[in-house]
């Protein structure tokens, strides 16, 4: 955290920046980036302006891609390459910008469904050896009885049918996800599991705890996230770049532990910053009027914040803020945020501290709209009870007494008592505000305007570079 505050910038303007990924060989770009099928796919749909979405690694390729996709297709392609918020979701806001029909996402992807744009995903095939990956599936699951779900990254999902046709005849009692991009049709039926972007169906007689999970993919956000929220899975995975199988030892109740400290953190909140971690998901206005409600039922008071991609300098300007709870995706919503100056919640947790009617069950929940109206995990929130009547409640952080109770619902104007009071013979009302009161206290409170005080000048030459090093830095006579 130090060193995001007191470090000068220098390092970051002067780095040279290298892939995390090596770019495809030229060669094998047609194969990697599967260029017929995505050419295919903007000639069936008629599309005149297409939006090529890449990661921060495949970059290096947009050039040559757009090329070849232009003439393949005959349309215009615009290649987004710098995203609002994480890579992994579709920047329809961006690809709106230029009027784009559709967008070809390359690259790791969360799979989360968009709300207005048809959208074809690219993962881009990485390479995989089967032969070891099944070696090391024996090895880990000696048992041919075992009963496995194999799940795997998207950039290696192009290999799971040739290693299902190795494993399935030795393992009756193996299952192999299937990749769903966005919602797919029809309800569940009994023993299907959809969550993810990932599809499977067990047996009726089995439920999910009697299954292990193999995961083939590098260790990472999203197999956490998997493990957060199956468990009562024990795990193992492959990593495909090291060509190692091991028995996964994250202290999963460890990582429950922290989420549920955060839990306490944000019942003892009374000023809620909602970061707003997308604009592509469905459903994401929904939830942000679904969280301003149950703050202000829960007497919480909220602000909403757009702030791209959060770091801890960037939050660190909201001091009046004692908590915030991000709104993302579901790979992105567990944010480490034990470098930041307030912690960062889930939207499910910040359910679990302000909806009574929601209880603790163990099953924990990443993705927002399962707590939505409808969905398989919403709770309804209970009728308000009179403060008189209300069940005390101690912090388990601070130990002081807290507020539990639910007000009644949010009425069309305010009560003047809590929210207008008199401030001067001129000015009758002025509205009380927990941030306004915050800044008035700090020493520090900005640039101040002075209207009508600073003369109006014609346009002048400015400085030349860079704030760090202005080419005309050190010339100046005193």
């Amino acid at each position: 955290m130090a060193a995001a505050f007191s470090s000068d910038g220098e390092a970051a303007l002067r780095r040279e920046l290298r892939a995390a990924v090596a770019a495809a060989p030229r060669s094998d770009l047609d194969g990697f980036y599967e260029m017929g099928r995505a050419s295919a796919f903007v000639r069936d749909g008629g599309f005149r302006k297409v939006a090529l979405q890449f990661p921060d690694e495949l970059l290096a390729d947009a050039v040559e891609v757009a090329g070849r996709m232009e003439a393949a297709t005959g349309a215009e392609m615009y290649v987004l390459g710098d995203t609002t918020f994480g890579s992994c979701c579709v920047d329809e806001v961006a690809a709106e910008h230029v009027g784009a029909e559709a967008v070809l996402h390359y690259g790791p992807a969360c799979l989360s469904p968009c709300r207005k744009l048809p959208v074809l995903h690219i993962f881009g095939q990485q390479p995989l050896d089967v032969t070891r990956c099944t070696e090391a599936f024996r090895e880990l699951y000696p048992e041919q009885q075992s009963c496995v779900v194999v799940l795997s990254d998207v950039v290696y999902a192009h290999a799971m049918g040739e290693l299902e046709q190795q494993l399935c005849p030795e393992y009756p009692n193996i299952i192999f996800s299937r990749l769903v991009c966005g919602d797919p049709p029809g309800p569940t039926v009994p023993g299907e599991e959809r969550k993810f972007g990932r599809q499977f169906l067990m047996e009726a007689a089995r439920g999910l705890q009697d299954y292990a999970m193999f995961y083939v993919g590098a260790e990472g956000l999203a197999l956490t996230n998997f493990m957060l929220t199956w468990n009562c899975c024990p795990f193992s995975s492959f990593n495909p770049i090291t060509g190692c199988g091991r028995r996964e030892t994250l202290n999963v109740n460890r990582a429950l532990m922290r989420r549920l400290y955060l839990v306490e953190r944000a019942r003892d909140a009374s000023v809620v910053g909602i970061l707003v971690g997308t604009l592509g998901v469905a459903g994401y206005l929904t939830v942000l009027q679904h969280l301003r409600e149950l703050l202000c039922r829960a007497g919480k008071r909220s602000y909403t914040l757009a702030v791209g991609k959060p770091n801890p300098a960037k939050l660190a300007n909201f001091l009046e803020v004692d908590i915030f709870v991000l709104v993302a995706c579901a790979q992105n919503s567990l944010l480490d945020s034990s470098d930041f100056y307030r912690p960062v919640v889930t939207p499910y947790e910040l359910e679990l501290a302000c909806n009574p009617a929601r209880e603790w069950t163990g099953n924990y929940l990443t993705d927002f709209r399962d707590l939505l109206p409808g969905a398989c995990a919403h709770v309804e929130l209970p009728p308000a009870v009179p403060a008189a009547e209300a069940v005390p409640d101690v912090s388990l952080v601070t130990g002081k007494m807290r507020a539990t109770h639910l007000c009644g619902p949010p009425t069309s104007q305010p009560p003047a008592s809590t929210a207008l009071a008199c401030r001067d013979q001129t000015r009758a009302l002025a509205e009380i505000s927990p941030a306004a009161s915050f800044l008035e206290s700090r020493s520090w409170q900005g640039l101040e305007q002075q209207l009508g005080q600073t003369p109006v000048s014609k346009a002048v030459q400015g400085r030349r570079g860079i704030a760090i090093a202005y080419e005309d830095e050190g010339c100046e006579q005193p």
